[in-house]
């Protein structure tokens, strides 16, 4: 494993804006897997999309409206989700919160 991060601690990386208006910081990835942390305000909307990689999600802070291939739901701290490849799917903050989501295989489009 000689070259791959496989530790990460609290505050390290840098956020990132997106092009929604939230931000994103990359925690930590290999080929395989990679975890980001996505902060969003109060009101801020993750829109609706699909991609190729299964996305697993825990709402680590605030609330959600999770929208899954049609399903919603209202998520908490505490909450997760999973994402089936190619679904369409979205989230709405109910308030100031932050997500910590899992991609496999990683998200290239990521990593800068």
């Amino acid at each position: 494993m000689t070259g791959t991060k496989i530790f990460a601690h609290a505050g390290e990386g840098a956020w990132t804006p997106t092009a929604d208006g939230n931000r994103r910081r990359v925690l930590l990835h290999t080929d395989e897997l990679m975890m980001v942390e996505f902060g969003f305000d109060k009101g801020g909307v993750g829109a609706l999309h699909s991609h190729p990689h299964v996305q697993a999600s825990y709402v680590a802070e605030g609330r959600f409206e999770v929208t899954i291939d049609g399903t919603t739901e209202i998520l908490e701290t505490g909450s997760s989700f999973i994402v089936p490849s190619n679904l369409v799917h979205g989230v709405k903050a109910l308030e100031a919160g932050r997500l910590v989501d899992s991609f496999t295989p990683h998200r290239a489009d990521f990593i800068d």
